[in-house]
């Protein structure tokens, strides 16, 4: 596969034209609400998985925040309005919930970010209508894994797939977005970037790496 800088960089340029990249800077500590035991197994699984890829390290507990990757898995988005005291993590959840309603959605992502402009939190929310109902737990397990990796764009898997199956049969990341995990974690690599030209050297190293 030849690196195209183009591709790359739509994958972090959002729709207002802005390209934007960050990744993870402090071990990526799990929790996952609304699901069972045997699924939030499946779940840190999956982000063992995209971790080992990356190179990036997991905790048990993050030393500041406990938690600080936190899935919230609900059937309607006003549980979220139920939760105690949640509108003290994110700003503005109730007009949130009404614009994740009136447009039908069935998965969010809201960032924090430290000093350094590297993830330092991320919310990720998931409601189990009919679509995400229908998909093997390790598939969406994954699939919300990887998206939860890097800032992608909010148009980046807009019109394509996180993932891809093997001729085997087996659901892996899509062949095109390992590689720029990789490089994405490259140490040498920036933890944020606003620059278009961050693609390149993301190109440079996906190049190298074939």
């Amino acid at each position: 596969m030849t690196p195209d800088a183009a591709a790359i960089a739509a994958l972090f340029t959002r729709s207002d034209g802005r390209y934007l990249f960050a990744r993870w800077g402090r071990p990526i500590a799990p929790v996952a609400f609304g699901v069972e035991d045997t699924t939030l197994s499946v779940l840190k699984d999956a982000l063992a998985a995209v971790c080992a890829l990356s190179g990036h390290p997991m905790a048990d507990i993050d030393p500041e925040l406990g938690a600080n990757l936190m899935f919230f898995f609900v059937q309607d988005w006003q549980e979220l309005l139920d939760v105690p005291n949640f509108d003290r993590l994110i700003d503005g959840l109730a007009p949130l919930v009404a614009r994740l309603q009136a447009a039908g959605a069935n998965q969010y992502r809201v960032f924090r970010f430290d000093a350094d402009g590297a993830i330092k939190v991320c919310f990720v929310f998931v409601r189990m209508d009919g679509d995400l109902g229908a998909i093997p737990a390790g598939d969406l397990a994954l699939h919300e894994a990887a998206q939860a990796m890097l800032l992608w764009s909010d148009t980046a898997f807009a019109a394509r797939t996180v993932l891809a199956r093997t001729e085997a049969g087996a659901t892996v990341l899509a062949p095109d977005l390992g590689p720029v995990l990789r490089a994405a974690y490259d140490p040498v690599m920036p933890a944020f970037a606003d620059d278009p030209a961050h693609a390149l050297r993301l190109a440079a190293r996906v190049g190298r790496a074939q």
